[in-house]
């Protein structure tokens, strides 16, 4: 997609890159402190993803999106979503804080809604942004690839630095045969491991897939439940709840009540400001970034 004269926007998934810092540093069992020892890893990881990111796609505005706490409207649906998870590592937990306040010295916004998830946020604002300008999501989570679109474009970040594979409506369709709503519907269908919501027992992605190309939705497939094979009809017809349960949970909030006009997020980092926040925190790697 060609860029658009009025650039582009990259909404952050601020959670997916702290996590990413936090364990991509942390593994070998040293955690980076300050010298009154305030650790800093997952900051210090941070920061460093998000530079790559707008090095690499030079986006004209930048929003960083975060969870604001376990409790959301999906919990309040079904008790066991993300039960799995376990505790953030008590490292980590200071720098949840401490990473906002790096995001801010850059300029850049930090939005979030308690009750809601950062995707829920970054599918609202690129709702409203994609419209007018090319949104860029950048995260490591494949629910997002539900918001591509024709002014859509969902960054995962792989395995190490620079690594990243961007999702078009024509590259999710050329590597999944699914289009974006689709995303949603298997979800429903396979249910998701990771956030710990089960789908209709039995049902692998292999069969979701399948089904999904043959009859194109859940309703589609609700609707031919005569023509399915007789195991696959009664793995449905036992979990229809559920079905519509998780996919429902799957499924982004483009209409979260926050807002952040573009103006308000335009990529212009002032160097003084970040630099007296890297010598708080006494992150003289990272200096070289900002010359």
């Amino acid at each position: 997609m060609s860029e658009s004269s009025s650039g582009s926007v990259l909404l952050v998934d601020g959670m997916a890159l702290l996590f990413r810092g936090y364990y991509a540093t942390s593994y070998r069992g040293y955690i980076m402190r300050t010298s009154a020892g305030v650790p800093t890893n997952a900051v210090y990881g941070f920061v460093k993803y998000l530079w790559d990111a707008i090095e690499t796609f030079k986006p004209s505005h930048v929003v960083c999106c975060w969870d604001m706490g376990k409790a959301t409207f999906r919990t309040e649906k079904y008790l066991s979503y993300k039960a799995n998870r376990s505790e953030a590592p008590e490292e980590l937990i200071p720098q949840f804080e401490l990473v906002k306040e790096v995001t801010a010295s850059f300029n850049i916004p930090n939005v979030g809604l308690v009750g809601y998830e950062a995707d829920d946020c970054i599918g609202t604002l690129a709702s409203v942004y994609s419209p007018f300008t090319k949104v860029q999501v950048l995260t490591g989570d494949h629910d997002m690839l539900q918001l591509v679109n024709e002014n859509t474009e969902v960054i995962i970040m792989k395995k190490g630095q620079s690594n990243y594979m961007v999702y078009t409506l024509d590259t999710l369709y050329t590597e999944k045969s699914l289009t974006p709503q689709q995303i949603i519907d298997l979800k429903g269908l396979t249910g998701d491991t990771a956030d710990n919501y089960p789908g209709v027992k039995g049902i692998g992605e292999k069969t979701a897939v399948k089904l999904l190309l043959e009859y194109e939705s859940i309703e589609g497939i609700l609707e031919n439940l005569e023509s399915l094979p007789k195991g696959v009809r009664a793995k449905l017809e036992a979990e229809l709840d559920m079905l519509h349960l998780c996919r429902d949970l799957a499924r982004i909030r483009l209409d979260v009540p926050i807002a952040c006009a573009l103006e308000e997020c335009l990529w212009m980092m002032e160097r003084d400001k970040v630099v007296s926040k890297f010598e708080e925190l006494e992150f003289k790697g990272l200096m070289k970034l900002l010359e």
